[in-house]
């Protein structure tokens, strides 16, 4: 019956053991490690999705049910989470405590952005205010003994 083909039917043993020819990133914890970047950022859920273009949803979907990282939005996360995405895919270890802190928090710029953005008057009023905190607090550690 199988005379004329040229392969036999029989097919080769399956090898758990072989190694796929190019072995796929290791995406284990993606979820635990995007919340932990993000609550590093000083982001909730909904201001992480608002920053990248997304829902609240999609972040919640990623930082629970997905081992896997969405390639659209990777670029995004890492941006807006101040890391690399060899950071975030969990290739690299992170800044860890050997990196020295980076000066302003993640929260605080998106802040300062924020009021960049505001118009001159309103801007000047809360730059104002800023200020009068900030002499405030001074002249409270002046004080201190």
């Amino acid at each position: 019956m199988y005379e004329n083909r040229a392969s036999s039917p029989k097919r080769l043993p399956h090898n758990p053991a072989a190694r796929p020819k190019h072995p796929a990133p290791k995406t284990h914890g993606f979820g635990i490690r995007l919340a932990q970047l993000r609550k590093a950022a000083g982001y909730t859920q909904q201001q992480l999705a608002d920053e990248i273009g997304a829902s609240r949803r999609q972040i919640a979907y990623y930082e629970g049910e997905s081992e896997h990282p969405p390639a659209s939005l990777l670029i995004n996360l890492a941006r807006a989470l101040n890391v690399t995405t060899d950071e975030l895919l969990g290739l690299h270890p992170g800044r860890g405590k050997t990196a020295k802190p980076l000066a302003v928090s993640a929260r605080l710029e998106r802040r300062l952005k924020l009021i960049e953005r505001m118009s001159p008057k309103p801007k000047q009023q809360l730059l104002g205010l800023i200020d009068t905190f900030i002499a405030a607090e001074q002249g409270r550690q002046e004080t201190k003994p």
